[in-house]
């Protein structure tokens, strides 16, 4: 738990401003950079019960997390999101310092800025005010922060749910601040995430000169012919929420320097994001199913998986969708689109603990040079935050 401190000299409730201390605080993964302090600070002067537990595991970099909360009774609405960020990358090629939260032309710059330090700036800001606003509301508000999203995501939220509910936390919906919105605030809603799979195929062949054929056997021929059966017919048609499962072949090698030699071996390595049609095991099993009946006795290859956590999931629409819906539209004049497209997130862990919703920021500049947000989106997300907890909370209280 963090102690009591001197009073910060920020606004808690200004989500902008808050973006730009955030931004200052160099988190690029696996480093806290203070991000968490200041939360932890903020959320602690406002009364919430505030935790900063450190996870380990073998071969990965130590990472905190933050867990608090006000109020002691249900129902819990969680605020979700991650401190961390990727690297700057060319620090020469921005235009503004990335850790400078600069504010130029109406954008707030910084590595982070929208993925997502501006997410959470808006998010814990409209808590922070709700709260003022509602000390004696029913029910309470958690806020649950990772240090290791873009980096292994190992000692991060998965580990931090586990710690919660070891403690007997229990959680009732959930909001994750990712930036959600392709270009504008109205845009699109999160209910869902495809799942990721990735494989690697390996054929054998027989080293030899290309001169004498007959005394080699070229893999790359077998490997044409796996690739083009995972290829020639689509893994599904979608479902009502999601697009049809994608595969895509990411590397393909047979680490051969010379013209004249027939390789050894090839390799190829493919990555699919798949739908709520598949689970990772029956995936592997169709993937495995195809290749078979493609080689059969002429091509001699052995396929293998990696390990995954990102399994497809849907928070089906209804009332908590619903709810999310209305404030966004509340704010912006148009509902939101619902969807499961793009990347992972940390929802895939949250899922098992309540329903989970993601809506943030525009996400155009995310992990670009000169990140950047839009003020007027931080100031729209603040609102769109608050108004969905007068929602939430005014439910409760009739019910």
């Amino acid at each position: 738990m963090t102690t009591a401190s001197t009073p910060l000299p920020l606004d808690p409730t200004d989500p902008v401003a808050l973006t730009q201390a955030l931004i200052r605080c160099p988190s690029v993964t696996p480093s806290e950079g203070g991000a968490l302090a200041l939360l932890g600070a903020l959320l602690e002067q406002e009364g919430f019960e505030v935790h900063r537990p450190v996870f380990s595991e073998a071969g990965t970099p130590d990472v905190e997390n933050l867990y608090a909360r006000i109020g002691d009774s249900a129902p819990v609405f969680v605020i979700a999101g991650h401190s961390d960020v990727v690297p700057v990358g060319d620090e020469a090629a921005w235009t503004r310092p990335p850790f400078a939260g600069t504010i130029a032309d109406g954008m707030v710059y910084g590595r982070g800025a929208c993925d997502m330090k501006g997410g959470l700036a808006g998010m814990i800001a409209a808590a922070i005010r709700y709260r003022r606003e509602n000390p004696q509301a029913p029910g309470s508000i958690a806020v649950l922060v990772t240090g290791d999203e873009e980096g292994p995501a190992v000692n991060g939220t998965v580990k931090l749910l586990d710690w919660a509910k070891t403690r007997g936390e229990r959680f009732d919906h959930c909001l994750l601040g990712e930036p959600t919105n392709p270009a504008a605030m109205s845009d699109m809603i999160k209910i869902g995430r495809r799942g990721s799979l990735t494989g690697q195929i390996v054929v054998h062949g027989k080293q030899g000169h290309v001169g004498y054929p007959h005394l080699a056997e070229n893999p790359i021929r077998g490997m044409v012919r796996l690739l083009a059966a995972l290829d020639s017919a689509p893994l599904d048609q979608g479902t009502a929420h999601f697009d049809a499962s994608n595969l895509e072949v990411t590397t393909l090698d047979v680490g051969n320097p010379s013209s004249n030699v027939v390789p050894s071996q090839a390799k190829a390595v493919f990555n699919i994001r798949f739908n709520d049609r598949w689970t990772p095991q029956t995936l592997a099993a169709e993937i495995e199913r195809r290749l078979r009946e493609a080689a059969g006795n002429a091509v001699r290859f052995e396929v293998s998986f990696q390990p995954t956590n990102a399994v497809a999931f849907l928070t089906a629409p209804g009332p908590f969708v619903e709810m999310v819906a209305e404030a966004v539209a509340a704010e912006t004049g148009k509902r939101p689109a619902l969807s499961t497209t793009g990347g992972t997130s940390d929802a895939r862990f949250i899922k098992d603990y309540c329903p989970v919703v993601e809506y943030g920021v525009v996400g155009k500049t995310m992990h670009q040079v000169d990140e950047c947000v839009a003020v007027a989106d931080l100031l729209a997300l603040e609102r769109i935050t608050h108004g969905l907890l007068t929602r939430y909370f005014a439910v409760q209280h009739q019910t």
